[in-house]
């Protein structure tokens, strides 16, 4: 899909695909950026699997990280991988 901006440049969506957890320090600067929704923080237990942040009753989360969430919601304008320090995500065509 290609688009055109209000002056006639062509540009073509980068939507967010995925992101790294195991390369995502959940800084939380791309969360910042969208306004969308598309990501929300999510925590990584011992054994590297995405739980929610809010089942930690027993402490079993060792860091947290970002994670899709409404993956549709993006409209590919690139703002969270400007923002990126660890180039954690994959962007690409729909």
């Amino acid at each position: 899909m290609t688009a055109v901006t209000r002056d006639g440049r062509n540009w073509t969506p980068d939507y967010l695909l995925a992101i790294d957890a195991a390369v995502c320090i959940g800084c939380g600067r791309c969360y910042k950026v969208c306004g969308r929704g598309v990501m929300t923080l999510r925590g990584v237990d011992e054994d590297g699997n995405l739980v929610d942040s809010d089942d930690d009753d027993d402490g079993d989360i060792d860091r947290q990280v970002m994670a899709m969430a409404d993956a549709g919601a993006c409209v590919g304008c690139g703002a969270c991988a400007r923002v990126c320090p660890t180039n954690c995500q994959t962007h690409g065509a729909a």
